[in-house]
């Protein structure tokens, strides 16, 4: 192999039957969507904890928006951070890659059905 081949990787075949509830997933609180309805299916439960987790920290930043100025700021920048975030997560949802969001991942793995 030289070195401007790339290496392929086989996307996932179970991407293709969740791919849209995963992607949904990562839209604030239609998390619980994959949760619920894909439940048997790896790809959609992987994003789908990790939008799980992505709405609790967003949920988190809202109510702290109730502290004077901190508030605030912790709101605004959390508000574009997690919304970054979701906007790559949905992005390798439909190129069916399986991302691991830093910190976040570490998070969602510790969460079971």
């Amino acid at each position: 192999m030289t070195k401007n081949e790339k290496v392929v990787v086989p996307k996932d075949p179970e991407a293709q039957d969740a791919q849209f509830f995963a992607a949904i997933g990562y839209l604030s609180f239609l998390c619980f969507v994959p949760l619920a309805l894909k439940k048997e299916n790896k790809f959609a439960l992987f994003h789908g904890k990790q939008a799980l987790v992505l709405f609790i920290l967003e949920l988190a930043a809202a109510i702290l928006k109730v502290v004077p100025v901190f508030g605030d700021l912790v709101f605004t920048l959390s508000f574009v951070v997690f919304g970054i975030l979701s906007l790559i997560g949905i992005v390798k949802v439909l190129m069916r890659e399986r991302w691991e969001i830093p910190v976040i991942h570490e998070i969602a793995e510790r969460i079971t059905f």
